[in-house]
Order: structure tokens, then C-alpha cells, then sequence
């Protein structure tokens, strides 16, 4: 039976690349899977791309020294593979990476001097993710299992008990307090978000959409004319 990792190579050898176009090489862009930043642009043959696949190590063509080189195995800081995508001219890869360390030989994140830093919003994603398995797989002695099977009303309840101790502490209590306890609001707003097969993305985008303002002018207009029920 074939593992995960397996069936990947499989899918992968299979994916078509042009290299014909830059006499054997394509260039091959470089981005952290989890900030989404791009970290560094190199190039790939045929070879440097097998021995990718082969490792889970990324692996180029040097142009200057007219050889394979895998990053990291001098300096240890590797490019640990995530996925590969082609794109639709097929001759440019998007590599995505969990990088083992600085990805710059000058020992920056990035080949630009970024910092490759993780965007704590992203997390509410990550923490909706694992939310939505527990949804599916209900685990036995998990609070967020026994909050889906008291039901929506319940974990509506739970919502609102946690936005009034959000306000008490807003207004008489710590910051540090006020971060714990906003915690706990996002983290059951979460849940009910799940249990209404709805994502916090879907907040975000109604959000972007209030941001605009041109959002819901026809309705101000009605209202400050009074013509609004």
C-alpha cells in the first residue's frame, strides 16, 4: 500500500514541465506554506526537481557552478518540501516550503531582507481547521465535542456569557485579563461559526464588503430620509 508521501511523488512525476524553454531549467519560486511569504527565486532541471521529490529536500541547478545544489547542506538551513504547483504556462513552479531555518546565504528569511514573520491572524484559520475535525471526528472527552453536542443554542449561550465577561474586564479589568477573555470569545465564536457550517473568512469578507463606502449607501440614503420601516 502506498503511503501519502508516495502517492504525491506519483501525482508529482507525472505533473508536465516545460524546460525546453530556458535550455533545461525553469525557474522555481520559493514560498514559506505557512506565512505565505517568498522567501527566495532559484532554478530547476529536470534533475534538481526529481532529487526534490526524491528527498523532500529543495534542491536547484546552480548557474554559476554548473551543479545540483540542495539548500541547506552546508549550512544545515533546509527548504523542507510541502508541495509543488505549475503554473498554467507550465514552466514556472511555485514551491512551497517549511523553512529549517534563515533561507538567505547572508542569513536573512528572505533572498529580499524580510523578516518571514507568521501573520497571528492567520491562526484563527489553523484554529477553525482543527475546530471543524473535531466536528468530524467527535473525540471522546473533548470540550469542543461535548459543545457541539449540547447544540447551537448551547454554544450561542456560551458565546454570549463570554462577550459579557469580555465587557466586564474592558471596563474594570486588566488588559492581560481583557486578551483572556477575548480568547475564549473568539474560540467559542469559532465554534458556533462551525456548527453553522460557516467560516470566519466569511465574517472577514462581510467585513471588507462594510469597508467600502459605497456599502449599503441605498439603505443610509432610505434612512436618513426616513423612508426606512
Amino acid at each position: 500500500m502506498l503511503t501519502v508521501i508516495q502517492i504525491y511523488q506519483r501525482n508529482q512525476r507525472k505533473m508536465k514541465i516545460d524546460f525546453e524553454k530556458m535550455n533545461g531549467l525553469v525557474p522555481a519560486i520559493v514560498q514559506d506554506a505557512t506565512t505565505k511569504n517568498v522567501l527566495m527565486l532559484g532554478f530547476m532541471n529536470q534533475e534538481a526537481y526529481d532529487k526534490t521529490l526524491a528527498t523532500g529536500h529543495v534542491t536547484f541547478w546552480s548557474r554559476s557552478r554548473n551543479c545540483l545544489w540542495t539548500k541547506g547542506e552546508t549550512s544545515g538551513n533546509f527548504l523542507n518540501l510541502v508541495s509543488i504547483q505549475n503554473d498554467c504556462d507550465e514552466d514556472t513552479l511555485l514551491v512551497k516550503v517549511h523553512p529549517q531555518g534563515p533561507t538567505c546565504h547572508t542569513g536573512s528569511d528572505t533572498c529580499w531582507g524580510e523578516t518571514n514573520e507568521t501573520n497571528p491572524l492567520l491562526f484563527l484559520t489553523e484554529l477553525q481547521d482543527f475546530i471543524e475535525k473535531r466536528y468530524e471526528e467527535m473525540p471522546e472527552g473533548s470540550y469542543t465535542t461535548k459543545l457541539f453536542h449540547d447544540g447551537v443554542n448551547k454554544i450561542a449561550q456560551k458565546v454570549g456569557e463570554e462577550a459579557l465577561e469580555t465587557v466586564i474586564e474592558a471596563c474594570n479589568g486588566t488588559n492581560d485579563k481583557l486578551t483572556y477573555e477575548a480568547s475564549d470569545l473568539m474560540y467559542h465564536l469559532l465554534v458556533l461559526l462551525t456548527s453553522k457550517s460557516m467560516r470566519i473568512e466569511d465574517v472577514a469578507a462581510e467585513l471588507a464588503k462594510r469597508h467600502d463606502p459605497e456599502w449599503d449607501k441605498k439603505r443610509r440614503v432610505a434612512k436618513s430620509k426616513g423612508e426606512m420601516k
